[in-house]
């Protein structure tokens, strides 16, 4: 009996033994992932991401490539719509174009150091090790991690939730939540190759700012060849289509130094430092633009924010088209929100824009301690403040509705 009992007790310490080396404890794995993630030479990714927010879900489609060290193209398209963006870093700095508007903006930026996207598996490898407290749970295949984000968002999204295929060590989704712990934006991964290295002159900015949506086959054909290797023929289609979704608004910056002569409230909210950046970006680039969408409804804010209301609301005329000022107080948080027609460039060439660029989801614009402009379906946006975070400014750019919300 007693020599059974011995058996028996050999036999389970055998198990437990053979249980824990199947198991891989939360620090092994973020050892291999990070190790896996920030050591190759440099990837090329595609992904769908999807903005649960708002009224209606949206769909974007994500492109990466990524050349160490420092050299990066993000292009990003919404699902049937014809606006789409770049964001590219390279040599010469950081820049967001949008090819179907002729617009390139450049920042003085470290980008995306700062400012971790979850389309980006090298940040996400860093989120993870930045976050002392991430959780790791298993199931048959998928490594789950749930860590703090480092965005932009993570005042209002400050949770993510990273899925890790067992096999491969590759990331396969990237949910973003509420501090209710729901899904806002998720990003699921098609396919990821790690170790492709790319030419400096890959990431040229004028090899895409001067295409126009006339130009759609150009754009189409130029990505396209550069990505054969990998069979993604309609990679140029997500870098054509996004350019325009977001901006680091070179109108959107004309619009505060007009509006603060309109103003008394939104001449409160503009600082000196912000007229002075508002200068470098008009000029030439304003001269004879083209107004590509006259008419547009006025878009408000939807926001949970005690006291906040509107204190002033009008239409100033300008040389091209109307302007919208709202000027809104809350107390400790009060902000003028500028609005009017986007128009195109008609130079194509770099425009210093004040800041860092700002991920909105919808689009990227340009943030600075004082404003956030953008651009989308053909309006320019600004909005000026002394009072507001840079996270609860990209809040208000992220709740705004067109119509009579307000």
């Amino acid at each position: 009996m007693r020599k059974r009992f011995v058996v028996l007790a050999l036999l389970m310490i055998v198990s437990l033994v053979l249980v824990a080396c199947g198991s891989n404890s939360k620090e092994a794995v973020l050892k291999k992932t990070s190790n896996k993630w920030t050591e190759t030479k440099g990837y090329d990714l595609s992904a769908q991401m999807e903005i649960k927010s708002g009224a209606e879900p949206r769909t974007y489609d994500v492109n990466v490539w990524h050349t160490k060290p420092d050299f990066y193209r993000v292009a990003v398209a919404q699902q049937g719509e014809e606006d789409s963006q770049m964001i590219i870093r390279n040599e010469d700095g950081v820049f967001v174009v949008t090819p179907s508007m002729k617009k390139t903006y450049k920042f003085q930026s470290d980008w995306p150091k700062q400012n971790s996207q979850a389309y980006l598996i090298g940040a996400l490898a860093e989120d993870l090790k930045a976050d002392e407290n991430a959780k790791m749970t298993e199931t048959e295949k998928v490594y789950v991690f749930e860590a703090k984000t480092r965005n932009n968002h993570s005042k209002m999204l400050p949770y993510q939730q990273i899925f890790i295929d067992k096999k491969t060590l590759l990331p396969t989704k990237v949910a973003v939540l509420n501090e209710a712990k729901e899904e806002q934006i998720v990003i699921t991964f098609k396919k990821i190759s790690l170790g492709t290295s790319r030419k400096g002159t890959d990431y040229a900015v004028e090899d895409f700012s001067k295409k126009g949506t006339s130009d759609k086959g150009t754009i189409e054909g130029k990505a396209t060849e550069e990505k054969a290797t990998e069979g993604k023929a309609t990679e140029g289609k997500a870098t054509e289509e996004k350019a325009t979704e977001g901006k680091a608004s070179e109108e959107s910056t004309t619009n505060k130094e007009s509006a603060t002569s309109d103003s008394d409230e939104t001449s409160e909210n503009v600082t000196e430092n912000d007229k002075g950046e508002t200068q470098s970006v008009t000029g030439d680039a304003q001269a004879g633009a083209e107004i590509e969408n006259p008419e547009f409804q006025t878009h408000y804010p939807v926001l949970k924010w005690d006291n906040l209301k509107i204190i002033d609301e009008k239409t100033v005329a300008g040389v091209d088209s109307e302007r919208r000022i709202i000027t809104y107080d809350g107390g400790d948080k009060s902000f003028t929100v500028i609005q009017q027609s986007a128009a195109k460039n008609p130079q194509a060439i770099p425009v210093f824009a004040p800041g860092d660029p700002a991920d909105l989801g919808f689009t990227i614009g340009a943030i600075t301690d004082n404003s956030i402009s953008w651009e989308k379906n053909g309006v320019s946006f600004f909005i000026a403040t002394n009072s507001l975070s840079r996270a609860e400014m990209v809040e208000v750019a992220s709740s705004m509705v067109n119509g009579e919300v307000k």
